[in-house]
């Protein structure tokens, strides 16, 4: 053999072996590769993830908004952001995100240009934790099927385009501590189910929707840190939020109908905050506002409340728009009782 057939040979066998050498070092499993591939082509392969190459790694830190599981060096695709993506035309969320099996954080934010209903094949994914949906023109109801994804944490499907009523199924997911529906069309009443959510519970804040009926008895079971139901058509009692024995922080239930006695109410020793305005609550400020030592915000202001506020504490740092548009109270920062 010459040396110009040797030379051809071994030039042949390096190709191989640096082809080889590639394909070795890659860590982004194949599958995961196909399906974010197919997600980039199902949203029309927009600019902002023009960093998913198929000749690149997934896994490598280059491809925008994709990142893998490094800690048990499996590599499979776990946290996938499809936020700000600058969609040119409306397109739907792809059925294909289904196809990452490994998926615990899923993130699509800012997006006006997503629409359509929530695909059923995201409950393909079932190892996922968190499941962000929100600023986007996604529609239809909140679906049921979610229920089926017993891994879920955190549901946030805030300021879309959601309707309908709210789903009763997902008070069966054990994990669960939170729930943020802020700001969509989401009518009827709160299903009494929602009572029956874990100890585990920490925050549920459906505010600026169309819900109406009452608040359900159930709810005095719920140990919430945060509740936010401000902003909706609600009527009747909401005294069941509140409690001596809990540990909330905040409740916000201003503009809705709300009627009932506040000076009954027992108050979590952790209250930092209390918007109550523009409601049908009446009786008198419970005193013991006045041994709350972290509460830095205060709205009580156009409702039915009487009596003298009560002195101490925090309650004359706040100024009269915390309190005014009552029926009868008085006192500090307010005119003095006559």
């Amino acid at each position: 053999m010459n040396s110009s057939a040797t030379m051809s040979g071994l030039s042949i066998v390096l190709v191989m072996v640096l082809l080889c050498s590639s394909a070795v070092s890659e860590l982004c499993n194949t599958k995961d590769k196909q399906a974010l591939l197919q997600i980039k082509k199902d949203l029309g392969n927009p600019t902002t993830l023009s960093s998913w190459v198929s000749t690149t790694d997934c896994c490598n830190g280059t491809w925008q908004g994709v990142l893998c599981d490094t800690d048990t060096q499996t590599y499979r695709v776990n946290n996938l952001d499809l936020s700000n993506l600058n969609l040119p035309k409306p397109y739907r969320i792809p059925a294909s995100i289904g196809n990452l099996p490994y998926l615990n954080f899923l993130t699509i934010r800012t997006n006006p240009n997503l629409v359509g209903a929530i695909p059923a094949a995201i409950t393909k994914l079932n190892q996922l934790r968190y499941l962000y949906i929100t600023h986007t023109n996604v529609s239809g109801a909140i679906p049921e099927f979610l229920s089926q994804i017993k891994t879920l944490v955190t549901l946030d499907f805030s300021y879309n385009d959601h309707s309908g009523t709210l789903p009763t199924s997902i008070s069966s997911l054990a994990n669960l501590v939170g729930i943020t529906f802020d700001g969509n069309r989401i009518s009827g009443a709160i299903p009494d189910s929602y009572g029956s959510f874990s100890n585990l519970f920490t925050s549920m804040t459906i505010s600026r929707n169309r819900l109406t009926g009452k608040i359900p008895a159930t709810f005095a079971n719920l140990n919430l840190s945060f509740v936010d139901l401000s902003r909706n058509k609600l009527e009747g009692d909401a005294s069941v939020l509140f409690g001596s024995d809990k540990n909330t922080q905040k409740i916000r239930l201003a503009k809705n109908s709300l009627a009932f006695d506040l000076g009954k109410v027992g108050l979590s020793k952790n209250l930092n905050g209390l918007d109550l305005r523009n409601n049908r609550i009446y009786g008198m400020l419970p005193k013991g506002l006045t041994t709350l030592k972290f509460l830095h915000s205060l709205n009580v202001s156009y409702n039915n409340l009487c009596g003298e506020i009560p002195q101490g504490g925090n309650l004359q740092r706040f100024d009269v728009s915390s309190y005014d548009h009552n029926k009868c109270l008085c006192g500090s920062p307010l005119p003095a009782c006559t």
